[in-house]
């Protein structure tokens, strides 16, 4: 009785403990493992030097502090870690995930037990489930050792067309726009503007004109008719007013014979102020009276209108020298500026096609 009493307390001590143990982790409600490929796989095979993807999960409620320490790269008990992920951490419906994943491979073949991860959660400290890694080597034929043959040497893979035909097109491209340039700068050093010297020839004299057009009067023979008296006064008195806009600057076209007359005080002498005087009151006494004169009243307005222009001509005007001017033809100095921005358009896309031809070689080199 008293034995069985003994084994009661014992019991009930042991249960007791295992509760209590059990109270941080019924608390927090904590959940670890360990998986290859998917949750619940703990053991995977693969072949020496393959590489499988180690994932570990971390299920706990929120609030609580999780820290779980990072496994670096390197080799460990056969193990090699190559890529380690850092733990990620999502919240779903109140609990926090914790997940990261390892990279690991073997290069011999055994059966390996990858050792628990290690977490702590608050101050309690949880491990994850073990892993199970079978490490096989790859089945060697060694029955038809006979059909191995020896070491053959590397095949030179000749490019094909659609391999290096962009670098052909570049490299044409780039001989032609060379061949270009040359020919543009050819251009441009023979371009000289076209420079020249005109001689600018001063006008004839305006008596000189004036007594032309009064010479071509007097021959006319038909201006000589009583019935074209009208038209050989009229040439007549518009060539002296022509003749006394140009040697005297006014407008003498538009002008009574009393305003030229008053205008003319100002630079002649009286004496051929009054033969021209009477030359134009006759002239306006034809057009306009219907006058005939005679014959020989006519030959000596006309005698009287040569010595008026005679005597009050320009002596400086008669001497004037041709004027050198120099002109630059407009046109090769716009060829010139079009030149240089072609000579620098083209460099542009010489160094722009150079780098992409390098860049090409160097792909098919690689």
């Amino acid at each position: 009785m008293h034995t069985l009493t003994m084994k009661k307390r014992v019991l009930y001590i042991t249960i007791t403990l295992l509760v209590l143990a059990a109270m941080p982790a019924m608390s927090q409600n904590v959940k670890f493992d360990i998986y290859f490929d998917s949750l619940g796989i703990d053991t995977k095979e693969m072949r020496i030097g393959e590489q499988v993807k180690l994932t570990y999960e971390l299920s706990v409620d929120s609030g609580h502090n999780v820290q779980i320490p990072s496994i670096g790269k390197g080799a460990a008990g056969g193990i090699e870690v190559l890529d380690s992920a850092l733990s990620k951490s999502t919240t779903v419906d109140g609990r926090r995930i914790y997940k990261g994943e390892y990279v690991v491979t073997a290069f011999n073949e055994a059966p390996f037990v990858i050792a628990p991860i290690v977490a702590r959660v608050d101050s309690d400290v949880y491990y994850t489930n073990t892993a199970h890694l079978i490490v096989n080597s790859v089945p060697i034929d060694t029955v038809n050792l006979k059909n191995i043959k020896g070491y053959r040497p590397v095949w030179d893979v000749s490019l094909t067309w659609n391999e290096y035909r962009d670098t052909v097109y570049l490299s044409f491209l780039i001989v032609l726009l060379l061949a270009l340039l040359v020919w543009i700068v050819i251009r441009y050093i023979n371009n000289k503007p076209i420079i020249r010297i005109v001689k600018i020839k001063p006008l004839k004299p305006s008596h000189f004109t004036a007594l032309q057009k009064m010479d071509e009067i007097k021959n006319d023979a038909v201006l000589h008719n009583e019935e074209n008296v009208k038209e050989y006064y009229t040439r007549l008195t518009d060539t002296l007013r022509e003749y006394m806009c140009n040697r005297y600057k006014f407008n003498a076209t538009d002008m009574t014979t009393p305003e030229i007359i008053s205008n003319l005080l100002e630079f002649n002498d009286k004496e051929a102020i009054k033969e021209l005087r009477e030359i134009l009151e006759v002239a306006d006494l034809v057009k306009f009276a219907k006058l005939q004169p005679a014959i020989n009243e006519n030959d000596r307005n006309m005698l009287n209108a040569i010595e008026f222009v005679n005597a009050t001509k320009d002596v400086e005007e008669e001497n004037r020298k041709p004027v050198e001017h120099t002109e630059v033809n407009e046109r090769s100095l716009n060829q010139k500026r079009l030149l240089i921005a072609a000579i620098f358009a083209v460099l542009c896309a010489l160094i722009a096609l150079t780098w992409l031809l390098i860049t090409d070689l160097g792909h098919m080199l690689n």
